[in-house]
């Protein structure tokens, strides 16, 4: 399915529920892109797409040089606000498409949850021209695998009633083709060494209140118009609560990596 990258500024419209709702990511993870990259204790990092820092702080706290971009005033402003701490860390209310880029500065590059709203023939190239020769690319994402539970056969029945423009479609590829063909794209675009790509299967567990405000972050759920939204969260907290009043909710975290190819 095409990318609808218009919806990328919804996000902004919810900064707070964004930020108090939304997983971080595993530390397995951060320990390996730290070890992958080889990034030096005076290292530079540049995260695309930083919302309210949910991937900037793991790195802030370890005392690296960040400069952060953000199209999102609200969520930049969280970002901020949740980076105070850190004087290292810089973040630049821009889009990574209009940002001027700073050629050859940057160990680490990374970008969490986000840079599948950047065009690929723009992304890996200005990525490429960011890094130093030796530098390193990480893109990660959660990704939200659907258990074959009662509780989820019976959420994806009311999603197929009331909002079956986001239900889970059988035509729809599966998590390991979304990821081989991501890695096949990361491949392709010339600028960097073959990818490795890691994978970090966790969970939460949420009350009906916090499993909704997590919902009301998601581009999906926010295109949908205010009526169906609202009837359709009514009708998962009935559900969650016949279930015992939580969502065991899995996620799937995964992280690609890769070094920039020398183009001498």
């Amino acid at each position: 399915m095409a990318i609808d990258r218009s919806l990328r500024v919804v996000f902004n419209d919810v900064a707070q529920q964004y930020d108090e709702a939304r997983p971080g990511y595993p530390e397995p993870l951060i320990e390996d892109v730290l070890a992958f990259s080889e990034i030096p204790d005076e290292g530079r990092i540049l995260e695309i797409g930083c919302g309210p820092g949910k991937a900037t702080l793991p790195f802030a706290r370890r005392g690296y040089a960040m400069l952060c971009l953000e199209l999102g005033t609200a969520l930049a402003d969280l970002a901020r606000q949740n980076c105070r701490p850190y004087p290292q860390v810089k973040i630049q209310t821009t889009a990574f498409e209009t940002w001027p880029v700073q050629a050859g500065s940057f160990d680490l590059v990374i970008s969490a949850q986000a840079f599948h709203w950047i065009a690929p023939e723009v992304g890996y190239a200005k990525i490429a021209r960011a890094l130093k020769p030796s530098g390193t690319m990480a893109l990660f994402w959660n990704q939200y695998p659907y258990p074959d539970t009662e509780f989820y056969r019976a959420l994806d029945e009311l999603y197929q009633a009331q909002a079956p423009q986001i239900a889970q479609s059988a035509q729809e590829l599966s998590w390991e083709e979304k990821i081989a063909r991501r890695e096949a794209e990361l491949n392709e675009s010339g600028y960097f060494e073959r990818a490795v790509v890691k994978r970090y299967p966790w969970s939460a567990t949420y009350q009906a209140d916090q499993y909704l405000k997590l919902l009301n972050t998601h581009s999906d759920h926010r295109n949908l118009d205010g009526a169906t939204r609202q009837k359709l969260f009514v009708a998962i907290r009935a559900l969650i609560e016949q279930f015992g009043g939580t969502v065991e909710k899995p996620y799937l975290a995964v992280l690609y990596l890769a070094r920039k190819k020398d183009q001498t």
